[in-house]
Order: C-alpha cells, then structure tokens, then sequence
C-alpha cells in the first residue's frame, strides 16, 4: 500500500515562526489520520514541500539573497518541527509553466500521495501564480483531500516573514532576529584555511566563506554561539566584514574565534549562531589596539 503525505507548501527561506505554524499543523494533522487509520494501513508522513531556488530567480535572472539554504531549511524543518521528510523540488521551466490544476493533482496527489496539504494565506502556485488559496480549498474538497490554509501570524502587529527578517538581520538586529525566526540567525559551512593572521599575531580563529546569494549581518562584531559537529557548543566573537586592519582586499568573511576551545576544525562543518551585535567593523592604526580590542570583545561575549 502505497505511503501517503501531509503537505506543508512553502518556500520556508529561514524557517521562522509563521513557517512554524504551518508544519506545527502539517504534523498535527498526520497524527490525527494516523490515529484514526487501521493497524494494517501504512503510516502517513508529516512532509514538506519546497523547491531548490527561489522561484523569483527563475523568473527573473535576478539572484535572491536568501537566509537558508537547501540543507540549511531541511534541518530546521526536521529538528524544529518533527516534519519527517522535505521533498525538494526542482524549479525549472516545465515547473514554472505547470498549471496548478496539475502542480496538484499530478504532483502532489499523483506523485506524493497527498493526503492533506496545509498552506499560508498568500501561498500562490502553478503557471503565473494562478493557484490560490481558495482554488487549493476548492480542489481539496473536490478530490477529497484535507486542506488547511493558517491565516498571517503577526509579532508585535508586524506580519512575520522572510523579507522583515532579512532586512533585520541585514541591519544587525540578532535579538530581533531570533523573536521572528524562533531560532538565532544562523550560518553554517565548512571551515576554510585563512590567511593565519589570527593564528600568528592575534588570536586563533575559524573562517568561513559566505556563498554570494546569502544575506549576512551588516559588517560589525558579534557575539556568536558556535555549534560543532558533535553538537558541543561554545561562545565566540565574529566579525563579518573585510577585516580592514589586517588585509587589504574587498573579500568578505566571517571569522570566529572560539571562547576556551583548543582544537582543530579546518573542513569540519560548524554552525555559527548571532546572538548580538557588539560594535561596527574598525580599522585600528596598530595591531596591538586591535589585539586590546578583541580582549573586549572576548570578554563581551563571555
């Protein structure tokens, strides 16, 4: 017997907490057919669906700074949220000109066994955003599918979503930030070998090389939790910007260092978590005024 699906419908670019609301009652409503299905009947699945570029940068040509990625969004939606599977779909021109009578009944009921589907109240699908809320309504009542569309979800009388979070996070806002989210503003990547300048004149550090489609914090220092690979944590200090005082070239990094870690790191994957901004990026006369300074930091974070 084939295996069938609740569906969340969504981007989910930063996984925050209107995102939340709908996976909440993706897995709700798999619970409750679960319970109310027979012992021989196969188990259905809480899922989310989601698609492997924004649909926008298809369209258009036109990057989209994004606060997730891929992976970024599939672990967030499971550890957060329970949802057991995330089918990533690509978007490509047969996805962009699908119309949406068969974005649903070929895809998501004829290729993922939807049982049930749970969307936003301004989710659009199908060639030229022609699917709607009340069109996805209406097919699931026809088809006899379960549908729930979750009204706005506001903080503060402001409608959460990944634009507001990315113009916070842009503006270094992390506290707001993670009331928006639900979770710290996040960056996760493989550590990279710098130019060891932390290591022999300053202090030892971690790089990362951020992607060019992700949206960073605004340049400045920041008290960060980093997160390792086997789930250890420890506070650190970050600066995201072009490190003025030690390079002379416009390459933006994130460069960590580690609160009492004594370790090796280099390709291992971390997660960097901003906590709070601490100060803007400076561009001290001295190494040593710098080296003060980082002491400061170091003792902020702590």
């Amino acid at each position: 017997m084939e295996e069938k699906t609740v569906i969340a419908l969504g981007f989910f670019d930063g996984v925050h907490i209107g995102h939340g609301a709908l996976l909440r009652k993706t897995v709700e409503r798999a619970r409750e057919l679960n319970a109310a299905r027979g012992a021989a009947e196969s188990r259905i699945v809480p899922a989310a669906f989601t698609f492997d570029r924004p649909p926008k940068e298809f369209v258009t040509g036109v990057p989209v700074p994004l606060l997730t990625s891929v992976d970024e969004r599939r672990a967030l939606i499971s550890s957060l949220y329970g949802i057991e599977r995330t089918i990533v779909a690509r978007f490509d021109r047969d996805m962009m000109t699908m119309r949406a009578q068969d974005f649903l009944e070929k895809l998501l009921l004829g290729t993922h066994h939807a049982a049930h589907l749970v969307a936003g109240h301004d989710y659009r699908f199908g060639y030229k955003n022609e699917g709607t809320p009340e069109m996805l309504r209406a097919w699931c009542a026809a088809n006899g599918v379960g549908c729930d569309v979750i009204p706005k979800v506001e903080l503060d009388g402001v409608t959460v979503s990944s634009t507001h979070i990315r113009a916070l996070a842009e503006a270094g806002d992390m506290e707001r930030s993670a009331a928006f989210l639900g979770h710290p503003y996040a960056l996760t990547g493989t550590v990279k070998h710098g130019k060891h300048l932390g290591t022999e004149a300053l202090f030892p550090t971690v790089n990362l090389w951020p992607e060019p489609w992700r949206v960073l914090p605004r340049f400045g220092v920041y008290a960060v939790r980093v997160v390792l690979p086997d789930g250890s944590a420890y506070p650190g200090v970050t600066n995201v910007g072009i490190r003025p005082t030690i390079v002379d070239d416009d390459r933006v990094t994130v460069e960590t260092y580690l609160v009492d870690f004594d370790g090796d790191l280099y390709e291992k994957n971390i997660r960097i978590e901003f906590l709070r901004y601490l100060r803007g990026e400076i561009k001290f006369d001295t190494m040593a005024e710098l080296h003060a300074q980082i002491e400061r930091d170091i003792a902020a974070a702590r």
